[in-house]
């Protein structure tokens, strides 16, 4: 059996860090993710999805991701019930996040972190056009000078 998500979309509201009574944090979060089509009004609309991660990697996350960033989350699905208030069965479905992946930085840059294991991953590209350790594939404003003769059609 399987079961494996992976998602991207941001952050629809800043993540909330907690911690258990047995001190292990935990980290909730909703990742707006667009549906791949339009409705007829010619909108693309959205899933707005729960996430759950746990321990360092919650820390992680509540540290360095806000609202409006872009992310990526692998995991499983799971689903849980509970009793609410008025007696009623309520049923949540919510993704458990075993990787989140910052695929932009809060200030405009191209960097990604990997915060599955705890880890920072971060572009060191070679030399390049644009010189330096830059990531090549920012937006720095400025024009790309592309001949016809580098296109591949």
């Amino acid at each position: 059996m399987l079961n494996r998500v992976i998602l991207i979309g941001r952050l629809t509201r800043d993540p909330e860090l907690r911690y258990t009574p047995a001190g292990v944090a935990v980290t909730q979060f909703t990742l707006a993710v667009d549906r791949p089509f339009t409705n007829q009004q010619r909108e693309r609309e959205a899933d707005f999805i729960p996430v759950v991660v746990w321990r360092q990697q919650a820390e992680h996350v509540a540290n360095y991701l806000r609202k409006g960033r872009l992310a990526a989350v692998e995991g499983r699905i799971q689903v849980r019930s509970y009793d609410n208030n008025e007696g009623r069965r309520v049923y949540v479905t919510e993704v458990i996040a075993d990787n989140v992946r910052f695929l932009d930085r809060g200030d405009g840059g191209g960097n990604s972190e990997d915060m599955g294991s705890g880890q920072q991953q971060r572009y060191s590209g070679g030399g390049g056009a644009r010189g330096g350790n830059q990531d090549p594939f920012v937006d720095d404003g400025k024009p790309i000078d592309i001949s016809d003769d580098d296109l591949p059609f």
